[in-house]
């Protein structure tokens, strides 16, 4: 069970070829190539963000302040 064989793409080849005419075809090679390409661009600019961020959290883990110490309350019980 899987993926497309080389009979698979060759079906699909022809396929496209029928419906958009060998010459639309190349320029729809491109737009696509075009479109993988943005979208790798964009994908690959997320996961570099993501690292800076996660790279600026672990320099950054000094407190702002000191804690204080925790404060004791006397607590009485409701007569």
């Amino acid at each position: 069970m899987g993926g497309i064989g080389a009979s698979g793409i060759i079906l699909l080849v022809l396929i496209a070829l029928l419906l958009f005419g060998p010459n639309k075809l190349p320029e729809l090679g491109r737009a696509f190539g075009k479109t993988l390409r943005e979208f790798k661009k964009g994908a690959n600019d997320l996961m570099s963000d993501d690292e800076r961020d996660r790279q600026a959290r672990r320099v950054d883990v000094s407190p702002a302040a000191p804690e204080a110490e925790p404060v004791k309350s006397e607590r009485r019980l409701p007569e």
